[in-house]
């Protein structure tokens, strides 16, 4: 039976092996769309574990800074800190937006940090922590910035004093750290023009202009040209403390939302890539709809190919368990040379790709057996179709 098979192969190997080079590309855009699910979930994953906080405290009713939009006073976290079982606290801003470089733009998020707390780059690869108050950053490698280069956000220039990894957004996107103050003015602060008209607007307003109270007006220009708020506060605890309990009470007396890690891996798996999950999962079944009608098509085609030559095996006697396994046989061939040619092409473009692709092993095993499966019930038409055969077309 093995001596049927590869003979039958040796005679139409051109065919075959083209055919199991298809069958392998399709295979490895199906491993690397798993891949694909997998980094989504790993950058949502990392970016928690890279914050070094066991408590988020966000604004009430939002579902934090990575989902939601959520502002907070940044004076909030000397309040935070007198909770039993807290020991770090540290404001934090996020805001994803588009910096120039090299004559594009780059998308990246911006994340406003204090050293030494919560919320700042776990480790570098590259250069020196930031240690001065303004305009020093740190980026991570995948945004293409270098050592000493100089980059514009917004009005100001920063200089790149280190390089971090794997320091990306739920959605793949890279980070750059700079200081808060300087976050906050990015982000909240508006532009010359923009205090201009609104003072100019503030002052024409007879409401703040009310005999019997002098400085009102004053008051809201300089809340006007500047910001203290934050988008969440990040909070290390000590050591044993219950996180549940902790945020129970943050909730119970701050009116303020508190999110554990547990809570907020569910908030980034379960519902900012769940439509992407499933997006996904149905380009894997249309794939493997696709490769098992390539291979059925294949098989039969073959198949038909040599109707004399099953009609003569029959005739000799050969049984209908041997033709089967024959074919049989050919199919799990094809997927086997599949399955080869889609990993290894799987595993060389993976970092091409502008996204992180995860290719975990159990993916692999995972995918060789289903490709086997769809082989095997594909070459189901094939070998029905020779069973039919008729022996007296050997003599036909």
């Amino acid at each position: 039976m093995i001596n049927l098979a590869v003979r039958d192969i040796g005679n139409g190997w051109g065919k075959f092996v083209f055919t199991g080079l298809g069958l392998g590309l399709l295979i490895g855009l199906t491993l690397s769309m798993a891949g694909i699910y997998r980094g989504l979930v790993d950058d949502g994953r990392v970016l928690l574990q890279n914050s070094g906080a066991d408590l988020w405290v966000v604004q009430r009713d939002t579902l934090g800074p990575y989902a939601e939009p959520s502002s907070v006073r940044d004076d909030v976290y000397r309040a935070l800190l007198g909770f039993k079982g807290v020991a770090e606290a540290g404001n934090v801003t996020y805001l994803t937006m588009q910096i120039p470089h090299a004559g594009s733009d780059v998308r990246v998020m911006l994340v406003g940090f204090e050293p030494g707390r919560p919320g700042e780059p776990g480790y570098l690869v590259a250069g020196r922590p930031i240690t001065r108050s303004h305009y020093e950053a740190i980026a991570d490698v995948k945004t293409g910035f270098r050592i000493g280069e100089r980059i514009r956000i917004r009005r100001h220039e920063y200089t790149v004093v280190g390089l971090t990894r794997r320091m990306v957004s739920s959605g793949g996107d890279p980070m750059v750290f700079i200081p808060l103050r300087d976050a906050q003015e990015v982000q909240f602060l508006k532009d010359n023009d923009a205090l201009v008209n609104e003072r100019a607007r503030t002052a024409a307003n007879p409401a703040f202009n009310r005999p019997g109270v002098p400085g009102l007006l004053e008051a809201v220009q300089a809340s006007q040209a500047s910001s203290r708020n934050v988008n969440v506060v990040m909070l290390r605890l000590a050591p044993y403390a219950d996180e549940a309990a902790v945020a129970r009470e943050i909730r119970r007396w701050k009116h303020l939302e508190a999110y554990t890690q547990g809570d907020m891996d569910e908030i980034l798996i379960a519902k900012l890539i769940a439509t992407s999950a499933r997006q996904i999962f149905m380009f894997l079944v249309i794939l493997a709809v696709v490769s098992a009608a390539i291979v059925a098509f294949i098989i039969y085609t073959m198949t038909l190919n040599k109707v004399r030559e099953i009609a003569v095996l029959k005739l000799i006697g050969a049984r209908n368990r041997t033709i089967a396994g024959m074919i049989l046989q050919q199919a799990l061939g094809l997927g086997v040379i599949g399955f080869v040619v889609g990993k290894t092409v799987s595993t060389l473009w993976a970092p091409v790709f502008p996204k992180y692709v995860l290719l975990i092993p159990g993916d692999a095993v995972l995918g060789a057996v289903l490709v086997l499966v769809i082989c095997a019930l594909a070459s189901v038409v094939a070998i029905r179709a020779a069973l039919r055969v008729d022996p007296a077309t050997a003599i036909g």
